[in-house]
């Protein structure tokens, strides 16, 4: 009789369980119910009274000190039902659209930052919880696309008014429950009226295994501050990567040549500056988050979906996948009714590997001004027998390979 309990495996307590978990489409829909004043839509009402909002801290000492278990979420994502599951088929018919799963990892983030933060349940949130970075997504394994995927995640480190939400995806596959991905993305909270940062609820673990996992969070808030000092925008290339630069640079010399002007491609090679792709989009109030603004969940498919298309392109193949998502930085919001440009390159190649950098920019068409929303970062793997090489030819694309190279190598 022991051994038939022993048996019961962690996918059957799923079956059991999911029953009672929140979609993550209905979890947006109480996003909207959490969100006060800044939940006012376009031509809709005129959003919450002030009494109807709660209070914004003017410091932690004014909130209640949260443990982990208290952010601690579970939503699915229905792709057994198959009306839910048609808008994430990929083309093929046998995948997921990963750009779909960024969006719904961005909502359950802000999900759980607003469940680490709120504290009178009775009053709309009056602060708002925004995405800063996406600072890893690592891709285990293929997402089933007939099977329910389990969302789990919780708040993991808190600042003074940001924090580190780690979540996972798992899918039962014969009988067992497997990891899909892992993902780490740092929420900011913001006061709407004031727009500067607003305090959140302090954490404080409770294990030392939790102990270990806040280290971790204070680990890399400091190993992020760090490479930020070594931005290539900032500061030079370190002597081994000048030195990279430089025999990079002599392959392209013509030997036929005593010239510095004369380049040639090495074989097997595409010059880096043939490797852009670009499209545009106009932001339409229909991809806009709580706060009307355009949801960065959509930004990050729209900036995959481009990057997966120039994946094909470089491979010569759709025989590839999506490994890495590291390092987005969301710098600048993204209005209603921007005009907003993304450009694709690949800018490291390593064996079969390929990094490919997503810039994004807001075009102003009626005084001609662009400033950078978003940058993005994708590693790839070919299951092709080789790939090209890529091969810069300016010193702006030196950096950018040098910068695809430490993302790359992260």
């Amino acid at each position: 009789m022991q051994e038939r309990c022993l048996k019961i495996t962690e996918s059957s307590k799923f079956l059991l369980e999911k029953r009672l978990l929140t979609s993550i489409a209905s979890a947006r829909e109480s996003l909207k119910d959490l969100v006060g004043g800044t939940q006012k839509l376009i031509g809709v009402g005129s959003g919450s009274s002030k009494s109807e909002l709660a209070a914004v801290a003017e410091s932690q000492d004014e909130l209640p000190v949260r443990r982990m278990s208290d952010s601690l979420s579970e939503l699915i994502i229905p792709l057994s039902d198959i009306a839910a599951r048609q808008k994430y088929l990929n083309p093929s018919l046998k995948g997921i659209r990963f750009g779909r799963i960024l969006e719904d990892l961005d909502t359950f983030a802000v999900f759980i930052g607003y469940k680490h933060t709120t504290v009178d349940r009775s009053k709309k949130a009056a602060i708002s919880i925004v995405t800063a970075l996406v600072d890893r997504i690592e891709k285990q394994t293929e997402i089933v696309p007939d099977i329910d995927v389990r969302m789990m995640g919780n708040v993991t480190w808190a600042g003074r008014s940001s924090m580190e939400v780690t979540m996972k995806l798992q899918q039962e596959v014969n009988s067992v429950m497997q990891t899909i991905l892992t993902a780490k993305f740092l929420m900011v909270a913001r006061n709407p009226a004031t727009k500067k940062a607003a305090v959140v609820c302090a954490l404080k673990p409770q294990t030392p295994e939790e102990e270990k996992i806040f280290q971790l969070g204070e680990a890399n808030k400091v190993v992020r501050q760090d490479e930020a000092k070594r931005n290539l925008l900032k500061t030079h290339p370190s002597e081994a990567e000048r030195e990279i630069i430089h025999q990079k640079f002599l392959q392209t010399l013509d030997p036929n040549f005593q010239t510095f002007r004369q380049r040639v491609k090495p074989e097997n090679s595409v010059w880096m500056e043939d490797t852009i792709l670009k499209n545009l989009h106009i932001c339409f109030p229909e991809s806009r988050n709580l706060y009307n603004k355009i949801f960065g969940g959509y930004l990050m498919r729209k900036a995959y979906e481009l990057a997966w298309a120039n994946a094909a392109l470089f491979c010569s193949s759709r025989n590839f996948n999506v490994i890495i998502v590291d390092d987005i930085a969301f710098l600048k919001s993204v209005e209603i009714r921007s005009l907003l440009l993304m450009s694709s390159q690949v800018v490291y190649t390593q064996d079969t590997n390929l990094q490919i950098h997503v810039h994004a920019e807001v075009l102003d068409p009626d005084d001609g001004s662009r400033s950078t929303s978003n940058n993005f970062h994708f590693t790839f793997r070919c299951h092709e027998p080789t790939i090209p090489s890529v091969m810069p030819k300016t010193y702006a694309e030196y950096m950018l390979y040098l910068d695809g190279k430490r993302h790359f190598e992260s």
